[in-house]
């Protein structure tokens, strides 16, 4: 197999770009420069977003299959089409599971839920990138395949529902130091956290496979927790007995941090389980062997691994002191109201 992976050192593209070199299946990432550092793997330097350099850089080259992991909206699309037509046999749109219906109307989720999140910037841009690529195949053929992944984690996140995503050890060091850390709703909520090395596995075998094209897919584990197991297995693998959870409404905090409002309301405030029967049915031997509690003691690990890897969102910190403090105060007139206090 020979495959062109445009981006590839994300959480999710590091994980597959290692099992395809593992394979030993001939591997370009494209990129604007940030190297790769699994060897056996070519890399191609370019602004992908500079369609004269994009096209230049890819001179005559055809690949079995390209995965782009780094296309958001529809200019991102429409210059991939210019540029790729006729480059390969099967392009892979990296989507989102957060697409899917919002609010749920079920909590059980297939590809055949409808597409529709009003709440999510992020998510509609990906919906629309969908449209265009289903109407680029039917019209002229364009190979596509689309991957929607949920929320998916690896050694260098701690993917809890309300936390930093660029410092994820922000809420470990809260757990740490005794301070309270935020859940969203009352715990109850279930979700699918899946690890990178797990969804590697199902991304790869779908690799290659002609059936695909014109399909789309979601690739998780079959572990469904709710929110409060997800924070008290965080705690344990970071050492923490007794963590102090806070639960507060994906109401309330979106109405405080409103940018949080995409990622509660347009995701995570309602139950959502993935059915991977598609998935199963084209990769046979594809399952998810990471439990979170497994895979969060590797992320864990990482981070105690090296101390600078202990970063703070200073700004975030404060913000959710300002939230509970907020939540807590409204609390308490509440009781004064009901004459409770």
């Amino acid at each position: 197999m020979r495959i062109l992976v445009i981006g590839g050192t994300g959480i999710i593209s590091t994980a597959c770009v290692q099992l395809a070199v593992k394979r030993g299946w001939d591997v370009s990432v494209l990129n604007r420069g940030r190297r790769f550092e699994t060897k056996g793997v070519r890399q191609i330097v370019c602004d992908v977003n500079d369609a004269a350099a994009f096209e230049a850089s890819l001179g005559e080259h055809r690949w079995d299959a390209i995965v782009d992991f780094i296309a958001f909206g529809l200019d991102d699309i429409e210059g991939r089409l210019k540029v790729l037509s006729g480059k390969t046999d099967q392009y892979v749109f990296i989507s989102s599971a957060s697409a899917y219906q919002r609010p749920a109307t079920h909590y059980l989720v297939t590809e055949s839920t409808p597409l529709a999140n009003p709440f999510w910037d992020y998510s509609g841009a990906k919906i629309a990138c969908e449209e265009r690529l289903g109407a680029a195949m039917r019209n002229d053929g364009f190979p596509v395949t689309i991957i929607r992944p949920s929320l998916t984690f690896g050694d260098t996140v701690v993917p809890l529902a309300v936390n930093s995503w660029q410092k994820s050890y922000t809420a470990i060091d809260r757990m740490r130091k005794g301070l309270p850390v935020i859940v969203p709703g009352d715990g109850s909520s279930l979700w699918t956290i899946t690890h990178n090395t797990d969804f590697a596995k199902g991304l790869i075998g779908l690799l290659g496979n002609q059936a695909t094209i014109g399909h789309a897919f979601h690739i998780t584990s079959d572990e469904v927790l709710n929110w409060d197991q997800i924070y008290y297995a965080t705690a344990k693998a970071a050492g923490v007995d007794e963590p102090k959870l806070v639960h507060i409404a994906s109401d309330f905090i979106s109405s405080c941090l409103s940018d949080m409002t995409g990622s509660l309301t347009g995701d995570k405030a309602t139950s959502l389980v993935m059915d991977n029967t598609k998935i199963k049915r084209f990769v046979p031997d594809y399952v998810a062997t990471t439990r979170y509690a497994e895979g969060i003691q590797q992320t864990i690990a990482w981070f105690d691994g090296d101390p600078s890897r202990h970063q703070i969102d200073e700004e975030a910190n404060e913000q959710y002191d300002k939230l509970i403090a907020a939540y807590e105060q409204g609390l308490a007139n509440a009781k004064a109201v009901f004459g409770l206090a």
